[in-house]
């Protein structure tokens, strides 16, 4: 009689043993913070609803959306920034000088409501894209840390605004303008369509096109994108001009609402958007981050802020939950993810931290290849390095 043994599995590589005492690599744990802002706005939600019962009146809903459409709408434009592992600090300055522009070309206008008001929004558009040109120009071209170069440009424009208006705020007496911020199609308030819109396009450019893979790539690893034929620069580029008009969309928004240009405004309006992204799980370090966090982060702000307003909480005590150093914020979403062996450049201030395992040993390797290739052959001789890599891992 014939015996027929079950065939053994083939057996892969012996995985290297979990690391104890991480609790965060538990996916439970990383499930449960990636819910985060979700747990953060119900809480806060509840807690208003008590406190303040005027919280839950539609009427109110309706502010609270229109609010957030303005954070939101300049937060997509940040997200990209960031998950190219940038930061853009003239946000607000970008707005104030974007909305004076336009109230100054309205108050001198000599054509009619309503096509004044279309070149005033072309006007507008074109003067935020500038602004985040400048900014990608000064990080691609000249080099300055994205820093340093939005700190700049955040004292500047807000120097030019300053200086074209005299200082004093611009009104608006054009209702067809007005109506960007005002108005309403239907029920539906047309600040909340532009931002959906806005987060559309975000959506598209993220994740049905080229760039939104090369954005995640130049933003997980710099060096690593470089050395696949990405054009870094060009994608860096990109992103802060994309601010730059989220910016000028914003500021369409908050000047429409207004209906004056405000020079001196949106003073620490780039800490809210900052924020906004951050609370909603994208990384500072770029690579990961999702624009649906963006809103429930910039949704969170707006109720917080909201919700104070109608307690009578004294706006100096508001300020305490603005950010003061956008470089220290952090998120439950941030915390559940350890950096793996392509988190970062090989010259950042990640490279000492390459994860463990055989994360670790492949980030070790993979730093030892790519430095090797530098020395004996030079920059040109770097280009090898994607298909020796591909070519010397090992087979499973």
């Amino acid at each position: 009689m014939t015996t027929i043994s079950a065939r053994p599995k083939p057996t892969g590589p012996a995985q290297p043993p979990p690391a104890k005492g991480r609790i965060l690599d538990n996916p439970n744990v990383k499930r449960l913070a990636q819910l985060g802002p979700v747990v953060a706005l119900v809480l806060l939600a509840g807690f208003f609803a008590i406190q303040a019962p005027q919280f839950t009146t539609a009427g109110n809903l309706t502010n609270v959306l229109q609010q957030v459409s303005i954070t939101a709408v300049a937060a997509v434009g940040a997200t990209v920034v960031i998950l190219v592992a940038g930061i853009d600090l003239s946000v607000g300055s970008v707005v104030a000088l974007t909305g004076s522009v336009a109230a100054l070309y309205l108050q001198h206008a000599t054509l009619g409501a309503g096509m004044s008001a279309v070149v005033a929004v072309i006007v507008s558009l074109v003067v935020g894209t500038g602004c985040g040109l400048l900014n990608g120009l000064l990080v691609t071209m000249a080099k300055v840390p994205a820093f340093i170069a939005t700190l700049a440009t955040l004292t500047a424009l807000r120097g030019i605004a300053l200086l074209i208006t005299n200082s004093y705020p611009i009104s608006i007496k054009n209702t067809s303008f007005t109506q960007i911020g005002l108005g309403k199609v239907g029920p539906v308030p047309i600040p909340v369509i532009i931002m959906g819109a806005t987060f559309a396009v975000g959506y598209v450019i993220l994740h049905r096109l080229k760039i939104g893979r090369r954005i995640y790539a130049v933003g997980g690893n710099r060096d690593a994108a470089r050395l696949s034929g990405i054009r870094v620069s060009r994608v860096l580029l990109f992103a802060f001009v994309f601010a730059g008009l989220c910016a000028g969309i914003a500021s369409l928004i908050l000047t429409a609402k207004l209906s004056s240009g405000q020079p001196a405004g949106s003073v620490g309006f780039e800490l809210d958007v900052i924020a906004a992204v951050v609370v909603g799980g994208t990384s500072l370090f770029g690579g990961r981050g999702r624009l649906a966090g963006t809103f429930l982060g910039a949704l969170v702000i707006a109720v917080l802020g909201n919700g104070l307003t109608l307690m009578n909480v004294p706006f100096y005590w508001q300020q305490m939950r603005r950010p003061h150093r956008p470089r220290g914020h952090s998120s439950p979403a941030q915390w559940s993810s350890p950096r793996s062996c392509w988190t970062g450049s090989l010259e950042g201030s990640r490279a000492n931290d390459p994860g463990h395992g055989t994360a670790r040993y492949r980030h070790a390797r993979g730093a030892r290849h790519l430095q090797a290739l530098r020395r004996s052959r030079g920059p040109a001789g770097c280009l090898t390095y994607p298909g020796a890599w591909q070519d010397s891992r090992p087979r499973r």
